[in-house]
């Protein structure tokens, strides 16, 4: 290889032609692993001599050592860098992992003629490898927003514990949980508890098991029978140990009937149409809709209207939440049923987790507003530190 590479230069330096100079490759930063290595040379033509008409990258692995053509076209006369982003090691068929990173030369050719015969070679570059970064100079506001958060956290929870208790934004929904529950007592009428249809590892039915569990509460302290019908026997039994434990937290497991927790059908219209005949048989004062809905969504809280029963209904299904809106008396919208059960426990350290992301949406809010002034004022500040480099 370096006698071929020698015998390259004589060549070119007999036809008086010039090499490119100073090639270098290295990592591209901030870059994960994901964008290979840059390539940067120097070319000055001396006095009077001719000008390539552009430049082709070469490639050799370090192990194999035979340079080839990366290029298909010849670069720009005028161009001084490339990126190889074939360097860059390959993910890794069905995982998020990549394979061992290979080590690259380099060379760049001069071409002097649209034929290619006139071309100079330069001498081969450093070796470089294209690795992830430790760190990325490009977020270190993430970082900065994380630490922040993270202090604001564990400020508010330190007071919560010293009795200092964070006031949070009043959520309608939540607030009229006991309302609800009250009201199905003093009719002398059940409250009906639908859980959604998504599985147990949804995040939004998750969020509905912990209100189930308030409700179940508040349903034994008050002696009214709680039904909840359920779209999946896994579901159900988690219901079950939710409810027998919420009657064991209030000192009645006499009040506790596991006939009130039910399967139905896995089928997502046969398990609507049979929650509507429970409403229309039943009539209960209040009804719950809390978790993941689809279709079915509209069915069930026009039923629940036509029987006169208060609802409160919870998704995070954008799609799901006008017809509950519009048929339901409350809703707790996206995140609003996530922060369900710091809400109705009335603990202050889980409070002060609510509270922390009201403070930092208002501060994301207020950047925005601000760096959207100084923008059109020509100033950039704002945006430059948010900058995130893909």
């Amino acid at each position: 290889m370096c006698a071929l590479a020698l015998l390259t230069l004589i060549c070119a330096a007999a036809h008086g032609l010039t090499a490119p100079t100073d090639v270098r490759a290295y990592d591209v930063p901030n870059d994960d692993a994901g964008k290979g290595l840059d390539i940067e040379w120097a070319y000055e033509a001396p006095t009077g001599e001719t000008s390539p008409t552009g430049f082709h990258i070469l490639r050799a692995s370090v192990d194999e050592g035979q340079f080839v053509v990366i290029t298909a076209e010849p670069l720009d006369a005028d161009v001084t860098a490339y990126r190889d982003a074939m360097a860059a090691p390959m993910q890794r068929q069905g995982t998020a992992l990549r394979e061992e990173a290979t080590t690259y030369l380099y060379r760049v050719r001069a071409v002097y003629d649209e034929a290619g015969d006139a071309t100079a070679d330069s001498a081969q570059s450093n070796a470089a490898t294209a690795r992830g970064n430790l760190y990325h100079t490009r977020k270190t506001w993430m970082l900065l927003w994380i630490v922040a958060f993270a202090a604001v956290i564990v400020h508010l929870t330190r007071r919560a514990r010293a009795g200092h208790v964070p006031k949070i934004r009043r959520i309608a929904g939540l607030e009229a949980v006991d309302e609800a529950i009250g009201r199905a007592t003093e009719m002398g009428r059940p409250i009906l508890y639908v859980a959604g249809i998504g599985e147990v590892s949804q995040v939004a039915t998750i969020a509905s098991i912990n209100i189930y569990s308030h409700v179940a509460r508040r349903s034994g302290d008050y002696g009214t029978r709680l039904t909840t019908p359920c779209h999946d026997p896994i579901m159900m039994q988690i219901m079950r140990s939710v409810s027998e434990q919420a009657y064991l937290d209030i000192g009645r497991p006499d009040a506790y009937n596991a006939d009130d927790v039910f399967f139905v059908t896995q089928s997502q219209f046969a398990f609507a149409a049979a929650v509507d005949g429970i409403m229309v048989r039943e009539k209960p004062a209040a009804i719950f809709l809390q978790g993941v809905f689809y279709a079915e969504s509209l069915i069930l809280a026009e039923t629940g209207n036509s029987v006169g029963a208060i609802q409160i209904a919870g998704t995070d299904k954008d799609a799901q939440l006008p017809f509950f809106i519009a048929a339901c008396d409350y809703t707790l919208i996206g995140e609003e049923l996530f922060a369900a059960s710091a809400y109705l426990s009335g603990e202050g350290h889980l409070l002060s987790t609510i509270r922390a992301q009201d403070i930092a949406k208002a501060t994301l809010m207020a950047c925005l507003v601000v760096g959207a002034i100084l923008q059109m004022a020509g100033i950039d500040l704002i945006a430059r530190f948010f900058e995130v480099a893909l």
